[in-house]
């Protein structure tokens, strides 16, 4: 994976993300999700993690800059 963001406007604190990639994302004091390894888990794995967003307030972006999802 390229680059994760997270848009925390969006952000809606359900955690479905540290749920599916734990090793990626956290919650801050805020109850946001942020990323904070964007290595710590496989593409698969990160991407049913964005999945899982009810928001779709994840983005993932590959090695060019390309948005892969949503």
């Amino acid at each position: 994976m390229g680059r994760i963001v997270v848009d925390r406007d969006k952000c809606i604190s359900a955690a479905t993300c540290l749920a599916f990639a734990p090793n990626v994302f956290a919650l801050d004091e805020e109850m946001k999700a942020f990323v904070t390894n964007p290595k710590g888990d496989d593409d698969e794995t990160i991407l049913a993690a964005a999945k899982s967003c009810p928001e779709l307030a994840i983005f993932l972006y590959d090695e060019e800059g390309n948005q892969i999802f949503p």
